[in-house]
């Protein structure tokens, strides 16, 4: 989305940066992605010397993903339908020819196979190729399953994966002699793959457990996290790969639903495994992880995810540190920390090491990238090279914590502002699960463009937004639209008292695809406080959205008809019609346009 006065830039500014960074398992090298400039989209491959410093360019691309063997040694892209691979110490790039167009290329860990994907869309196929040729490994082109006449599909995530940020469709062992594989025929399974066409199922009560949350093999045996329907009990299991039977290592519940967290499960080299989970008895109210059970994080430190470990110099062998991103006190600050995963008898051992600046979170060997900044240990040793556009803003929200809940909210004044009365224009992001207030300068500079424009802007963590802790999190279960709202009314009300420029009679809302529900509900439902919303790409009716999502937020359909009715806005915006207080916005709608509207809305 571009902004007048952001000279054409993209709002998350993000052109030119190193992304999709991979650590090699002995950390000689650091694999990214980066484009040329802070206008050009189109990335290439490029790559880290650690002990020399040194960046090279692999290929130019554009190149949208790829994926490296165990040390970063080969990397394997695609490009236009074809397959390439890529010796990272060389720097060699070597089209290598198939027969149909190719997606998800992954080299085993050894690089001396690749596996990829075939149409991704339809019946998708799993093949390899290596020195003994290229060749189909799981497909069934042309079949249905039988309930609903669908394709079969192999090696892709799946319609249902998305919502609990599950990517990816198959795995390679760890000695690369077989590949865990996804097949989608109505339902979900998992099969081991064999290179020597030898193959066993995984054995779960899929019937039970629809949902495939999370699998992860790198060390030992597969681990994965499965969930009832209604996401309120999961299991985590391990999984033998020779007779695909699986041991519950984990039980994850919560009357509300379960939130695994990122990164794990994953098996310790002391082969314990490690699970996330929440610690909700006794007075504690938290995410945190667990080995075997036994507790390696404090309650006060809220665990987003886990990136990978750490040798720890002075630590028994075998038990690295993990690297965790999560929030220690402060809600709208994200840190990296170093988790001692040794047990000892003074409780669990955190060390705080930097701040998390963009999404860059990744380890290898005894080498750490956390945002551009690539470190040895604890100490950092270089950045990778940027060329991403400086910033046009500065700007400097006020934060704050207000009501008896303590809602995180943040206001954002004009550049320049020395007093008067301003009105509110609430930012409301993507939604219930995303949060607005953060301590980070790119995410407000978007809203500074909205600021200057002559608004207060007001950003607000209502419940239901993670980074505090699962109760604050999941009180919305069922009641979202009650909740959310209540929160939003009186945390504006509370603001007034440090902010009496907030001008309370003249409040805007926006938000997009969620968020731009939740703007649109504000004014329809609550326009004593807000006087209109612009939604952008919103989402009026949950019905329409991925089931697992409608379903982890407001229930079963078939037992909570009326909460879909109460949070489904479609009869009251066509009842409130054209002229009503909502402006409906698609991707191609101007911020320009929107900014008029709401101008001409407060001031009417």
């Amino acid at each position: 989305m571009d902004y007048p006065g952001l000279a054409g830039r993209t709002g998350d500014f993000s052109h030119g940066a190193p992304h999709a960074v991979t650590v090699g398992a002995d950390g000689a090298r650091v694999a990214f992605l980066r484009s040329s400039g802070p206008f050009d989209p189109a990335a290439a491959l490029w790559v880290l010397d650690v002990l020399t410093g040194a960046e090279h360019l692999v290929a130019p691309g554009p190149i949208s993903s790829y994926a490296v063997d165990r040390d970063a040694r080969i990397a394997a892209f695609a490009g236009g339908g074809r397959l390439y691979r890529a010796d990272l110490t060389a720097g060699a790039v070597t089209a290598i020819p198939t027969g149909e167009p190719v997606h998800d290329p992954r080299p085993d860990p050894q690089g001396v196979r690749i596996g990829y994907v075939t149409d991704p869309a339809g019946s998708a196929s799993l093949r390899v190729t290596g020195p003994d040729g290229d060749r189909l490994l799981a497909g069934e082109q042309g079949f249905a399953w039988r309930e609903h006449g669908g394709t079969i599909a192999w090696g892709i995530a799946g319609a249902g994966a998305a919502p609990f940020g599950r990517t990816r469709g198959w795995w390679w062992s760890p000695d690369g002699t077989q590949v865990l594989a996804v097949r989608t025929a109505g339902t979900t399974s998992l099969h081991l793959l064999d290179l020597d066409d030898g193959w066993v199922d995984v054995h779960w009560d899929r019937e039970t457990y629809p949902h495939l949350a999370q699998v992860r093999w790198s060390g030992g045996g597969p681990l994965i996290t499965v969930l009832r329907r209604m996401q309120q009990h999961g299991l985590v299991l391990s999984v033998d790969p020779r007779t695909g039977e699986t041991q519950v290592h984990a039980e994850l519940a919560d009357a509300r639903w379960v939130e695994p967290i990122p990164g794990t499960p994953r098996h310790l080299p002391d082969g314990r495994v490690l699970v996330g989970g929440e610690l909700a008895h006794d007075g504690f109210d938290a995410r945190c992880l667990f080995a075997d059970g036994s507790l390696l994080t404090p309650p006060a430190l809220y665990v987003r995810r886990v990136a990978g470990t750490l040798p720890r110099a002075d630590g028994p062998a075998g038990t690295p540190d993990l690297i965790v991103e999560g929030s220690l006190g402060d809600p709208a600050v994200r840190e990296v920390f170093r988790v001692r995963t040794a047990l000892g008898g003074g409780g669990p051992e955190v060390t705080r090491l930097t701040r998390l600046t963009g999404t860059t979170l990744a380890t290898g060997g005894d080498v750490l990238v956390t945002g551009d900044e690539v470190w040895r240990g604890d100490r950092r040793i270089r950045a990778l090279r940027s060329l991403r556009a400086e910033q046009p803003y500065r700007p400097e929200p006020v934060l704050e914590r207000v009501t008896d809940r303590r809602l995180p909210a943040a206001v954002l004044y004009p550049t320049g502002f020395v007093g008067g009365s301003l009105p509110v224009l609430v930012a409301l992001g993507d939604g219930p699960g995303s949060q607005v207030v953060r301590a980070e300068t790119r995410a407000w500079q978007e809203r500074q463009w909205w600021a200057d424009a002559g608004f207060a802007v007001v950003g607000i963590d209502p419940r239901g937004t993670p980074g505090i802790a699962p109760s604050f999190e999941k009180a919305v279960h069922r009641r979202v639209a009650d909740l959310v709202l209540t929160d939003l009314v009186d945390a504006l009300r509370a603001l007034t008292g440090k902010h009496p420029d907030l001008d309370l009679t003249r409040v805007a809302a926006r938000g997009r695809g969620l968020g731009g529900w939740l703007a649109a509900l504000a004014a329809l439902r609550r326009p004593e406080v807000f006087r209109c919303a612009v939604a952008r790409e919103a989402v009026l009716d949950w019905s329409t959205l991925p089931r697992p999502v409608a379903e982890r937020y407001l229930g079963d359909p078939a037992d909570s008809a009326h909460v879909y009715r109460d949070h489904d806005l479609t009869e009251e915006l066509a009842e409130a019609g054209p002229a009503g207080p909502v402006l409906l916005t698609g991707p191609e709608t101007e911020p320009a346009a929107e900014l008029t509207w709401i101008r001409q809305q407060l001031a009417a």
